[in-house]
Protein backbone atom coordinates (compact mmCIF):
# COMPACT_ATOMS: atom_id res chain seq x y z
CA UNK A 1 0.00 0.00 0.00
CA UNK A 2 1.19 3.56 -0.79
CA UNK A 3 2.07 6.37 1.97
CA UNK A 4 -1.09 7.69 2.74
CA UNK A 5 0.56 10.91 3.14
CA UNK A 6 2.78 10.75 -0.67
CA UNK A 7 -0.97 10.67 -1.28
CA UNK A 8 -2.60 13.57 0.40
CA UNK A 9 0.36 15.66 -0.66
CA UNK A 10 0.05 14.62 -4.58
CA UNK A 11 -3.69 15.58 -4.34
CA UNK A 12 -2.72 19.09 -2.81
CA UNK A 13 -0.22 19.29 -5.94
CA UNK A 14 -2.74 18.38 -8.41
CA UNK A 15 -5.46 20.60 -6.76
CA UNK A 16 -2.87 23.56 -6.99
CA UNK A 17 -2.15 22.58 -10.78
CA UNK A 18 -5.59 22.98 -11.42
CA UNK A 19 -6.49 25.69 -10.23
CA UNK A 20 -3.49 27.44 -11.57
CA UNK A 21 -4.37 26.16 -14.90
CA UNK A 22 -8.06 27.20 -14.45
CA UNK A 23 -6.89 30.73 -13.50
CA UNK A 24 -4.29 30.88 -16.96
CA UNK A 25 -7.42 29.44 -19.29
CA UNK A 26 -9.33 32.30 -17.81
CA UNK A 27 -6.85 35.23 -18.36
CA UNK A 28 -6.16 33.59 -22.09
CA UNK A 29 -9.78 33.84 -22.81
CA UNK A 30 -10.42 37.90 -21.53
CA UNK A 31 -7.22 38.25 -23.11
CA UNK A 32 -8.78 37.18 -26.49
CA UNK A 33 -11.82 39.21 -26.03
CA UNK A 34 -9.78 42.65 -25.51
CA UNK A 35 -7.88 41.78 -28.43
CA UNK A 36 -11.48 41.03 -30.38
CA UNK A 37 -12.74 44.29 -29.43
CA UNK A 38 -9.65 46.00 -29.93
CA UNK A 39 -9.70 47.49 -26.14
CA UNK A 40 -7.01 49.58 -25.96
CA UNK A 41 -8.31 51.65 -28.91
CA UNK A 42 -10.53 53.14 -26.82
CA UNK A 43 -8.33 55.51 -26.63
CA UNK A 44 -9.42 57.08 -29.44
CA UNK A 45 -13.22 57.96 -28.63
CA UNK A 46 -13.62 58.25 -25.04
CA UNK A 47 -11.36 61.37 -23.94
CA UNK A 48 -13.81 63.28 -26.15
CA UNK A 49 -16.49 61.56 -25.22
CA UNK A 50 -15.66 62.84 -21.43
CA UNK A 51 -14.11 66.23 -22.89
CA UNK A 52 -17.66 66.84 -23.99
CA UNK A 53 -19.27 65.31 -20.70
CA UNK A 54 -16.80 67.64 -18.97
CA UNK A 55 -17.34 70.85 -20.79
CA UNK A 56 -21.12 70.59 -20.84
CA UNK A 57 -20.97 69.98 -16.94
CA UNK A 58 -19.06 72.82 -16.09
CA UNK A 59 -15.98 70.44 -15.46
CA UNK A 60 -17.66 68.84 -12.76
CA UNK A 61 -20.05 65.91 -13.35
CA UNK A 62 -21.55 63.36 -10.88
CA UNK A 63 -20.04 60.22 -10.24
CA UNK A 64 -22.82 58.25 -11.73
CA UNK A 65 -22.99 60.20 -14.34
CA UNK A 66 -19.64 59.92 -15.31
CA UNK A 67 -19.39 56.10 -14.36
CA UNK A 68 -22.70 55.92 -17.29
CA UNK A 69 -21.14 57.48 -19.71
CA UNK A 70 -17.68 55.41 -19.20
CA UNK A 71 -19.86 52.58 -18.91
CA UNK A 72 -22.32 53.21 -22.28
CA UNK A 73 -19.03 54.08 -24.48
CA UNK A 74 -17.74 50.82 -23.68
CA UNK A 75 -20.11 48.81 -24.39
CA UNK A 76 -20.99 50.55 -27.59
CA UNK A 77 -17.45 50.18 -28.37
CA UNK A 78 -17.62 46.42 -27.75
CA UNK A 79 -20.47 46.16 -29.84
CA UNK A 80 -19.50 47.26 -32.79
CA UNK A 81 -16.05 45.95 -33.02
CA UNK A 82 -17.23 42.22 -32.18
CA UNK A 83 -19.57 42.57 -35.01
CA UNK A 84 -17.25 44.26 -37.32
CA UNK A 85 -15.57 41.09 -36.90
CA UNK A 86 -18.69 38.99 -37.34
CA UNK A 87 -19.25 40.62 -40.10
CA UNK A 88 -15.67 40.63 -42.14
CA UNK A 89 -15.32 37.13 -40.55
CA UNK A 90 -14.95 35.46 -43.97
CA UNK A 91 -12.86 38.75 -45.75
CA UNK A 92 -10.38 38.37 -42.91
CA UNK A 93 -9.70 34.77 -43.44
CA UNK A 94 -8.54 35.39 -47.00
CA UNK A 95 -6.21 38.62 -45.92
CA UNK A 96 -2.47 37.74 -44.95
CA UNK A 97 -2.88 40.84 -42.56
CA UNK A 98 -5.90 39.74 -40.82
CA UNK A 99 -5.88 35.65 -40.93
CA UNK A 100 -4.38 35.78 -37.31
CA UNK A 101 -7.36 37.37 -35.82
CA UNK A 102 -9.79 35.66 -33.35
CA UNK A 103 -12.33 34.47 -35.63
CA UNK A 104 -10.81 33.47 -38.90
CA UNK A 105 -8.01 31.28 -36.51
CA UNK A 106 -10.19 29.51 -34.32
CA UNK A 107 -9.58 31.16 -31.39
CA UNK A 108 -13.38 32.19 -30.85
CA UNK A 109 -16.63 31.09 -32.46
CA UNK A 110 -18.37 33.69 -34.50
CA UNK A 111 -21.16 32.56 -32.92
CA UNK A 112 -19.72 33.69 -29.58
CA UNK A 113 -18.58 36.21 -30.92
CA UNK A 114 -22.24 37.36 -32.49
CA UNK A 115 -23.37 36.66 -28.57
CA UNK A 116 -20.92 39.55 -27.86
CA UNK A 117 -22.52 41.72 -29.74
CA UNK A 118 -25.69 41.03 -28.76
CA UNK A 119 -25.01 41.57 -24.60
CA UNK A 120 -22.70 44.60 -25.39
CA UNK A 121 -25.65 45.82 -27.63
CA UNK A 122 -27.91 45.46 -24.59
CA UNK A 123 -25.49 46.94 -21.86
CA UNK A 124 -25.11 50.14 -23.88
CA UNK A 125 -29.27 50.09 -24.02
CA UNK A 126 -29.34 49.86 -20.21
CA UNK A 127 -26.96 52.21 -19.58
CA UNK A 128 -28.63 55.31 -22.54
CA UNK A 129 -32.06 53.76 -20.20
CA UNK A 130 -30.21 54.79 -17.09
CA UNK A 131 -28.74 57.54 -18.04
CA UNK A 132 -32.41 59.94 -19.41
CA UNK A 133 -35.26 58.78 -21.74
CA UNK A 134 -33.86 60.88 -24.61
CA UNK A 135 -30.56 58.72 -24.52
CA UNK A 136 -32.62 55.89 -24.61
CA UNK A 137 -34.51 57.20 -27.67
CA UNK A 138 -31.58 57.81 -29.27
CA UNK A 139 -29.98 54.61 -28.78
CA UNK A 140 -31.15 52.36 -31.39
CA UNK A 141 -29.90 55.00 -34.12
CA UNK A 142 -26.46 54.84 -32.73
CA UNK A 143 -26.35 51.03 -32.94
CA UNK A 144 -27.59 51.52 -36.38
CA UNK A 145 -24.73 53.48 -37.21
CA UNK A 146 -22.47 51.59 -35.23
CA UNK A 147 -23.63 48.52 -36.64
CA UNK A 148 -23.99 49.11 -40.26
CA UNK A 149 -20.25 50.93 -40.70
CA UNK A 150 -19.26 47.66 -41.13
CA UNK A 151 -20.70 46.72 -44.63
CA UNK A 152 -19.89 49.88 -45.80
CA UNK A 153 -16.93 49.28 -47.49
CA UNK A 154 -18.84 46.68 -49.78
CA UNK A 155 -20.31 49.38 -51.72
CA UNK A 156 -18.64 52.84 -50.98
CA UNK A 157 -15.17 54.65 -50.25
CA UNK A 158 -16.54 56.71 -48.12
CA UNK A 159 -16.54 53.88 -45.56
CA UNK A 160 -13.70 56.05 -43.85
CA UNK A 161 -16.54 59.14 -43.30
CA UNK A 162 -19.00 56.70 -41.20
CA UNK A 163 -16.49 55.56 -39.23
CA UNK A 164 -15.75 58.57 -38.20
CA UNK A 165 -19.34 59.31 -37.68
CA UNK A 166 -19.51 56.05 -35.40
CA UNK A 167 -16.66 57.54 -33.35
CA UNK A 168 -18.12 61.41 -33.21
CA UNK A 169 -21.11 60.21 -31.93
CA UNK A 170 -19.38 59.72 -28.48
CA UNK A 171 -18.83 63.35 -27.78
CA UNK A 172 -22.27 64.12 -28.95
CA UNK A 173 -23.89 61.33 -26.57
CA UNK A 174 -21.99 61.96 -23.64
CA UNK A 175 -23.31 66.44 -24.16
CA UNK A 176 -27.01 64.90 -24.58
CA UNK A 177 -26.46 62.75 -21.43
CA UNK A 178 -25.26 65.82 -19.36
CA UNK A 179 -27.76 67.70 -20.22
CA UNK A 180 -30.59 65.30 -20.09
CA UNK A 181 -32.25 66.92 -23.62
CA UNK A 182 -31.75 68.44 -27.00
CA UNK A 183 -32.74 71.92 -25.72
CA UNK A 184 -30.45 74.66 -25.83
CA UNK A 185 -27.40 75.33 -28.36
CA UNK A 186 -25.45 72.43 -29.44
CA UNK A 187 -23.16 74.04 -31.10
CA UNK A 188 -20.28 72.76 -28.81
CA UNK A 189 -20.91 69.01 -29.18
CA UNK A 190 -21.72 69.44 -33.02
CA UNK A 191 -18.10 71.39 -33.53
CA UNK A 192 -16.40 68.56 -32.05
CA UNK A 193 -18.74 65.37 -33.21
CA UNK A 194 -17.26 66.86 -36.43
CA UNK A 195 -13.91 67.20 -35.39
CA UNK A 196 -13.64 63.73 -34.19
CA UNK A 197 -15.50 62.47 -37.74
CA UNK A 198 -13.03 63.85 -39.51
CA UNK A 199 -9.56 62.88 -37.57
CA UNK A 200 -10.92 59.08 -37.48
CA UNK A 201 -12.00 59.46 -40.90
CA UNK A 202 -8.03 60.81 -41.93
CA UNK A 203 -6.19 58.11 -39.72
CA UNK A 204 -8.60 55.57 -40.89
CA UNK A 205 -7.55 56.25 -44.72
CA UNK A 206 -3.93 55.85 -43.37
CA UNK A 207 -4.49 52.96 -42.38
CA UNK A 208 -6.32 51.17 -45.01
CA UNK A 209 -3.33 51.79 -46.84
CA UNK A 210 -2.36 48.37 -45.84
CA UNK A 211 -5.05 46.85 -47.99
CA UNK A 212 -5.09 48.53 -51.14
CA UNK A 213 -4.59 45.85 -53.40
CA UNK A 214 -6.14 43.40 -51.27
CA UNK A 215 -9.56 45.77 -51.54
CA UNK A 216 -8.86 46.09 -55.00
CA UNK A 217 -8.82 42.35 -55.83
CA UNK A 218 -11.47 41.63 -53.92
CA UNK A 219 -14.04 44.45 -54.74
CA UNK A 220 -14.14 46.37 -51.67
CA UNK A 221 -14.12 50.12 -51.31
CA UNK A 222 -11.79 52.42 -49.85
CA UNK A 223 -9.81 56.00 -50.29
CA UNK A 224 -6.62 53.94 -51.25
CA UNK A 225 -8.76 52.01 -53.29
CA UNK A 226 -10.20 54.67 -55.25
CA UNK A 227 -8.16 57.29 -55.27
CA UNK A 228 -4.28 55.45 -55.28
CA UNK A 229 -1.87 55.87 -51.96
CA UNK A 230 -1.00 59.83 -53.18
CA UNK A 231 -4.42 60.82 -53.07
CA UNK A 232 -5.78 59.10 -50.03
CA UNK A 233 -2.44 60.79 -48.24
CA UNK A 234 -3.74 63.95 -49.40
CA UNK A 235 -7.29 63.56 -48.54
CA UNK A 236 -6.08 62.28 -45.10
CA UNK A 237 -4.09 65.46 -44.47
CA UNK A 238 -7.35 67.67 -45.75
CA UNK A 239 -9.60 65.72 -43.09
CA UNK A 240 -6.90 66.94 -40.40
CA UNK A 241 -7.21 70.41 -41.80
CA UNK A 242 -10.83 70.07 -40.71
CA UNK A 243 -10.44 68.40 -37.29
CA UNK A 244 -8.14 71.60 -36.45
CA UNK A 245 -10.27 73.84 -37.88
CA UNK A 246 -13.29 71.95 -36.01
CA UNK A 247 -11.32 72.28 -32.78
CA UNK A 248 -10.68 76.19 -33.05
CA UNK A 249 -14.81 76.37 -33.22
CA UNK A 250 -14.75 74.27 -30.02
CA UNK A 251 -12.78 76.18 -28.51
CA UNK A 252 -14.55 79.45 -29.38
CA UNK A 253 -18.11 77.99 -28.44
CA UNK A 254 -17.33 76.88 -25.10
CA UNK A 255 -15.33 79.64 -24.54
CA UNK A 256 -12.13 77.42 -23.51
CA UNK A 257 -9.11 78.84 -22.42
CA UNK A 258 -5.46 78.40 -22.43
CA UNK A 259 -4.51 75.01 -21.57
CA UNK A 260 -7.22 74.12 -24.16
CA UNK A 261 -5.35 76.16 -26.95
CA UNK A 262 -2.12 74.39 -25.67
CA UNK A 263 -3.75 71.45 -26.16
CA UNK A 264 -5.23 72.45 -29.67
CA UNK A 265 -1.62 73.23 -30.89
CA UNK A 266 -0.30 70.19 -29.40
CA UNK A 267 -2.88 68.13 -32.03
CA UNK A 268 -1.85 69.94 -34.53
CA UNK A 269 2.33 68.84 -34.40
CA UNK A 270 0.89 65.51 -33.64
CA UNK A 271 -1.25 65.23 -36.94
CA UNK A 272 1.54 67.01 -38.65
CA UNK A 273 4.17 64.15 -37.28
CA UNK A 274 1.84 61.82 -38.46
CA UNK A 275 1.63 62.48 -41.69
CA UNK A 276 5.06 62.81 -41.77
CA UNK A 277 5.97 59.30 -41.05
CA UNK A 278 4.14 57.61 -43.93
CA UNK A 279 4.88 57.36 -47.58
CA UNK A 280 3.50 55.70 -50.08
CA UNK A 281 6.38 53.55 -51.13
CA UNK A 282 6.99 52.88 -47.19
CA UNK A 283 3.96 51.85 -44.48
CA UNK A 284 6.54 50.42 -42.42
CA UNK A 285 5.69 52.93 -39.75
CA UNK A 286 1.99 52.71 -39.68
CA UNK A 287 1.34 51.84 -36.45
CA UNK A 288 3.24 54.52 -35.01
CA UNK A 289 1.05 56.91 -37.02
CA UNK A 290 -2.28 55.00 -36.63
CA UNK A 291 -1.83 53.93 -32.89
CA UNK A 292 0.62 56.55 -31.15
CA UNK A 293 0.30 59.86 -32.94
CA UNK A 294 -3.83 59.74 -32.40
CA UNK A 295 -3.83 57.95 -28.71
CA UNK A 296 -1.32 60.49 -27.62
CA UNK A 297 -3.84 63.65 -29.58
CA UNK A 298 -7.12 62.44 -27.30
CA UNK A 299 -5.31 61.87 -24.25
CA UNK A 300 -3.55 65.06 -24.00
CA UNK A 301 -6.40 67.08 -25.86
CA UNK A 302 -8.92 65.79 -23.41
CA UNK A 303 -6.49 65.91 -20.13
CA UNK A 304 -5.72 69.54 -21.23
CA UNK A 305 -9.29 70.49 -21.87
CA UNK A 306 -10.22 69.24 -18.32
CA UNK A 307 -7.14 70.98 -16.30
CA UNK A 308 -8.53 74.09 -18.28
CA UNK A 309 -12.11 73.61 -16.45
CA UNK A 310 -10.86 72.94 -13.38
CA UNK A 311 -8.55 75.87 -13.14
CA UNK A 312 -11.36 78.63 -14.06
Amino acid sequence: MGDPGESSCWRRHAGRDLRGWAVVSAIEAVGRWLSLVKFSHSIFALPFALMALLIASGGAPSLRLLLLVILASVFARTAAMAFNRWADRDIDAQNPRTQGREIPSGQLSARAVLAMTVLASGGFVLCAWALAPICLYLSPIVLIVLLGYSYTKRFTWACHLVLGLALGLAPMGAWIAAKASLEGSLAVPFYLALAVLSWVAGFDVIYSLQDDDFDRGLGLHSIPERFGRWGALILSALLHLVTLLFFVLTGLAAGLGVFYWVGVGLSGALLVWQHTLIRPSDLSRVGAAFFTANGLLSLVLALLTGLDLCLR
